[in-house]
């Protein structure tokens, strides 16, 4: 069985919040391993780095000095689609399209503070933001016990 891997930030908001641990929760009870986390309040040089795709753009700059401005979770997830599960479980970017039962339906009301960040399916995007707030060292390679239980 492929495993993949795929990048989630819980935002400043979250952490402020104390959403952590249930967000956490909410992705290993759908089955997907936690190989790497840790907290850390975001540069500005890394911040550019990883909104780089919207440089130029009119909500740039609101990007980068919220992501700066108190810390924030990283995380890489590990499992079967692990993409397309935490997008679907993240919710729409506008938590006021998010349905209940998303992250964002249940934790977000503003655009500008939805509580989490993954990477999107474009091909690439989840290895570059992985190797932008990770080195090969911070993750660890373990099997869960219930892994023979989700997967055929």
């Amino acid at each position: 069985m492929t495993q993949e891997r795929t990048f989630v930030l819980i935002k400043p908001d979250g952490v402020q919040r104390g959403l952590i641990g249930t967000i956490i929760s909410r992705f290993e009870k759908r089955g997907l391993k936690l190989v790497g986390s840790k907290l850390l309040t975001i540069n500005l040089e890394l911040a550019q780095k990883h909104y780089s795709e919207h440089v130029g753009k009119p909500f740039f700059d609101g990007l980068v000095e919220f992501i700066c401005s108190g810390p924030s979770f990283a995380m890489v997830l590990e499992g079967k689609n692990a993409v397309s599960i935490v997008r679907q479980m993240m919710g729409s970017t506008d938590p006021s399209e998010s349905p209940p039962g998303t992250i964002r339906g249940d934790f977000g009301i503003d655009l500008g503070r939805n509580v989490i960040h993954g990477s999107d399916t474009n091909p690439g995007s989840n290895e570059r933001e992985i190797n932008l707030f990770f080195d090969e060292l911070e993750f660890s390679s373990y099997e869960r016990i219930d892994e023979t239980w989700l997967y055929e």
